[in-house]
């Protein structure tokens, strides 16, 4: 299907809103392309990209798209079901969740993705200044027929150019089973950032439709030392702050959020949900409990198939210097995550650097961290002086969340492991 265009947006969000109706439900995925390379009003919505290199997206500086529309352009596809997933202590959880379809046949999207959600959701890494069309497709509850659930993308702390994209379905669109909805973000700030359903949020979030998303400064690739003179150079920043104050070695995305089995045990049930007694008893990071959040990277097999595919574990040579982008979707409560042995520097908070670039008066260093839901902070860790072979601890400071529900020596705590 060809539709000439001379003003790519406008038509793009009329588009979306005609393919969310149900008269077109279906799984439809809107990666546009030129089919005529010199006339940037010749765009097609069915054109030709795939997946290469593996990574979950679909980026036209990789050479995955055919002709496309701006050198930015970045695509992803985002399923949105039910799953299951598995506590530390091996107990199973049902749950509502986000798979990453990207690259797969649109004809094999609902049969592929029942049953395939995963907590947390696929991390979403994207760069500044890129051009994202992200499409969700709502497969459905596979073990709950009875449900019609639409869903949403959310994406949380984004200044979106038009309500149509934000998720939140007073003023935009909700995707109803069978059907498909691609969302347009232009990408003009770094920071990390996090992502959510938000439809019935309490209700959803809870049940594990989150992930982690950050976007990473033009100023990437770029040479700074810091200490200017006296320290190391780096090339990877948090921001963009014109000095290297937030350069860094290594970066791990973590967020906090846990799970209440008997709010999960009644939504699997079909039971009345219990909101107002929601206790959550299996305090996470990452999807995991200590000491699956130690386990390597990859799913963590159990009953249903994989679950948690994403591991906390931190690694670092000694004398590096650690990003951790920690975020929170919690639905109950405020966290508190600490590191016994090496300092935390506070550079960045809500997705912004603190201070202006070239300034560093607003860093901090603590020992330790408060977030609540929605709210993100980023802290750099420098290991320098620290003993090869070493191994801390980065673990919540609330006692009762260092357990799996009755299992204790667990739960919100990961291990940071000095080479």
């Amino acid at each position: 299907m060809r539709r000439p265009i001379r003003n790519l947006i406008p038509l793009a969000a009329a588009l979306l809103v005609a393919w969310a109706s149900p008269g077109l439900a279906g799984v439809f995925v809107q990666c546009p392309t030129l089919s005529n390379p010199s006339d940037p009003g010749s765009v097609v919505y069915t054109g030709s990209f795939s997946d290469i290199n593996g990574d979950g997206l679909i980026r036209a500086a990789d050479n995955e798209i055919v002709n496309p529309v701006s050198p930015t352009q970045v695509c992803m596809h985002l399923a949105a079901g039910d799953g299951w997933t598995s506590m530390a202590d091996g107990r199973e959880q049902y749950i509502f969740g986000f798979a990453n379809a990207t690259g797969d046949n649109d004809d094999m999207v609902m049969h592929m993705y029942m049953f395939g959600a995963t907590f947390p959701a696929p991390t979403i890494k994207v760069k500044q200044g890129d051009d994202v069309y992200l499409t969700l497709t709502n497969v459905g509850m596979a073990n709950r027929p009875d449900l019609f659930d639409p869903h949403t993308v959310h994406w949380h702390g984004f200044p979106n150019a038009a309500s149509i994209f934000d998720g939140v379905p007073d003023a935009s669109i909700s995707i109803n089973m069978g059907a498909s909805l691609t969302y347009y973000y232009k990408v003009q700030e770094s920071g990390t950032f996090m992502y959510h359903c938000h439809v019935e949020a309490t209700e959803h979030m809870q049940m594990g439709m989150l992930g982690n998303l950050y976007v990473t400064p033009v100023q990437d690739g770029t040479s700074h030392t810091y200490p200017p003179d006296t320290g190391r150079t780096y090339t990877k920043f948090a921001y963009n702050d014109g000095d290297g104050s937030t350069g860094y070695d290594v970066d791990y995305p973590i967020q906090i959020a846990a799970f209440d089995p008997a709010f999960h045990d009644a939504s699997r049930d079909t039971q009345p949900l219990p909101f107002a007694l929601m206790d959550d008893k299996y305090p996470m990071l990452n999807g995991r409990g200590y000491p699956d959040t130690v386990e390597a990277h990859g799913p963590l097999p159990h009953e249903h198939g994989n679950a948690a595919p994403m591991s906390t574990l931190i690694e670092a040579t000694a004398g590096q210097r650690i990003l951790l982008r920690i975020s929170s979707l919690s639905t109950t409560s405020f966290h508190t995550l600490t590191v016994q042995g090496i300092p935390m520097q506070v550079v960045g908070r809500g997705s912004r650097k603190l201070g202006p670039a070239n300034d560093t008066s607003q860093y901090y260093n603590t020992s330790s961290i408060t977030i609540g839901g929605g709210q993100a902070v980023d802290v750099i860790l420098d290991t320098t002086g620290l003993t090869p072979g070493s191994t801390y601890f980065l673990h919540t400071a609330q006692l009762d969340h260092l357990a799996n529900n009755d299992e204790d020596f667990g739960g919100m705590m990961t291990e940071i492991r000095i080479q």
